[in-house]
């Protein structure tokens, strides 16, 4: 670990130094002088040392080396380790009482002298660990600073150099640039990281190239995400065109998409990191949207950013103050005469005392995205388990509750013990309350989450898919994971009626679904037509605006007396 950072010791720990000087009494003044703080190797002249050099190479800190010497002198010594990748790294310090060798030394990449004779032992010990201190830093850096596989800026260097490009290149219009692959794991798992490295360096080339004449600098963040700090880019379509064009056909076949958001002209009032979360905003518009490629980062989109922003700082008074409530949408088992009612998906909805109703279309994603949902989701599984249990109460039924589980709950190490806590202070069954999991969560991180759904299921829980058909999975994996429930993607009843293919499709994952023991629910339903439509092919379980929108509970309360009344 030590050395790969440039913090070489010898066998006792300590930094080792080389003494090269064809007098004793010099070596061994020298090396009274360091001995208690380093550890000391010693050589008479310039072509022993330089033995020495190439056999320590690994570990030595430091080299002293007296100019005036038989068969190789200090000069020649230091033009040899100069001209050596592997030793030129050392730090060099010329023992010399030669001014004219002081500055020849420096200039052939010596980092400092020492006169002699040696006066004062306080001097040259701090010279030797400023001299240590500034090569091991050097090294650090120069380590550091740029990815192994692309040599562009890691993060951390890369927001400096930002900084730094700004103070020199004041007058120049700057853009945020963060480029994004998008289905990148899909890739690597199709033809092997190797191959998945291999795209990453080519894009990383082209990106380097662009930035060529010194125009902006660029990083590679997070796997297969880069950010570019730049000078306005004129035609931003042509430029990531210009990125896909790096990519291989088998690239375009593993369903990467490559997108981008912008943020031109950047406001460099901001700090260096908003300007690129400003980027990253936009980028996130775009991702799952095949229509486009690149979100520009604009006046309208600030304003939302901003009132985004506002939804996050007053989310936890939200909660304390009761503006969350949770409504319930019905959910109508078809598969005989009547339509029954057979159990309720939990809903969040936000009043706000100024906005008015915020939709979750709005606030959900933006809690998703900063973690805050968790506690959304948390308040959601106690609230809908109290309700379950008050309506058995009241009407003497047991109204199962679909709950939201995202992927931030399942990566919880509480998670079961938290919706067990939950079950039990309510005194309701585990079944009772519902869990749902998006399709996309499954075969994002299929082992950790299956880990997680069995342990879930061996307490009783009930498992939907949801959002089925809105991914990228295949349907066989259907007969390996471990679901209770089969949920469809609204977007295929609502073209149900109007596109035949979505229709065979439809009935496709039906007969998939029976064939493995597991319902069907169809969300979307708004129409009779539609209706009739799932009825005959099979669908079990209907939920949709043709029975009800989504109510609070006081008004869902009307359909259960209705479905008591009608049993």
């Amino acid at each position: 670990m030590l050395r790969k950072y440039g913090i070489n010791t010898s066998a006792n720990g300590k930094r080792l130094v080389l003494v090269v000087d064809d007098e004793q009494v010099n070596r061994e003044i020298l090396g009274f002088m360091l001995s208690e703080e380093y550890a000391i190797i010693y050589a008479e002249n310039g072509r022993e040392a330089l033995e020495l050099v190439r056999k320590n190479k690994d570990t030595l800190s430091l080299i002293m080396t007296d100019i005036l010497m038989p068969e190789l002198n200090g000069i020649e010594l230091v033009e040899i380790l100069q001209g050596d990748p592997e030793l030129a790294r050392i730090p060099i310090i010329v023992l010399t009482t030669e001014r004219e060798y002081e500055v020849k030394s420096l200039r052939l990449g010596a980092s400092d002298f020492i006169k002699k004779p040696y006066d004062y032992p306080e001097v040259i010990l701090a010279r030797v660990r400023r001299i240590i201190e500034l090569s091991e830093n050097k090294y650090i850096i120069e380590n550091t600073e740029t990815d192994e596989l692309t040599g562009l800026y890691t993060s951390q260097f890369f927001f400096q150099y930002a900084e730094q490009f700004d103070r020199h290149h004041q007058d120049m219009d700057m853009d945020a640039v963060v480029i994004d692959l998008e289905h990148f794991h899909y890739y690597n798992e199709l033809y092997g990281r190797k191959k998945g490295d291999a795209l990453i360096a080519d894009l990383s080339d082209h990106i380097r190239s662009f930035l060529g004449d010194g125009s902006g600098l660029a990083c590679r963040k997070d796997g297969d995400n880069f950010l570019i700090y730049c000078r306005h880019i004129t035609d931003a379509d042509a430029f990531i065109e210009g990125l896909k064009k790096t990519m291989s056909d088998d690239a375009n076949v593993s369903g990467i998409r490559l997108i981008a958001g912008i943020y031109p002209f950047v406001d460099r009032s901001v700090d260096v990191h908003t300007r690129f979360d400003r980027a990253k905003y936009a980028c996130n518009l775009v991702k799952g949207d095949s229509t486009r490629t690149i979100a520009v980062y604009d006046k309208a989109l600030h304003e939302k950013n901003l009132f985004l922003l506002s939804l996050s700082d007053e989310m936890e008074a939200a909660l304390a103050e009761g503006q969350f409530v949770v409504y319930y949408q019905p959910k109508y088992n078809i598969r005989g005469q009547k339509p029954v009612l057979a159990s309720a998906e939990a809903l969040i909805r936000w009043i706000h005392p100024d906005k008015g109703m915020i939709s979750p279309g709005v606030f959900i994603p933006q809690f998703e995205q900063n973690g805050m949902i968790k506690k959304i989701d948390r308040f959601v599984w106690r609230r809908a388990a109290e309700q379950i249990n008050e309506w058995r109460k009241k009407f003497g039924v047991t109204l199962p509750v679909s709950v939201n589980v995202s992927r931030i709950d399942i990566y919880d190490p509480d998670l079961i013990s938290v919706l067990s806590e939950i079950v039990a202070s309510n005194g309701i069954e585990a079944g009772d309350l519902m869990l749902e999991i998006t399709e996309s969560a499954y075969t994002e991180e299929s082992k950790r989450i299956i880990e997680k759904v069995n342990k879930l299921r061996g307490l009783g829980f009930k498992i939907e898919m949801d959002d089925f058909g809105s991914g990228y999975s295949s349907l066989n994996m259907l007969a390996e994971l471990p679901i209770d429930v089969l949920k469809i993607d609204m977007l295929f009843a609502r073209n149900l009626l109007t596109d035949e293919k979505y229709k065979r499709i439809f009935k496709l994952m039906i007969d998939i679904a029976k064939h493995i023991s597991v319902p069907v629910v169809a969300e979307g339903v708004e129409k009779k037509e539609q209706l009739d439509v799932l009825h005959e092919m099979g669908c079990d379980i209907i939920q949709g605006y043709y029975f009800s929108a989504p109510l609070p509970p006081d008004k869902f309360e009307r359909l259960i007396k209705e479905n008591i009344e009608q049993c």
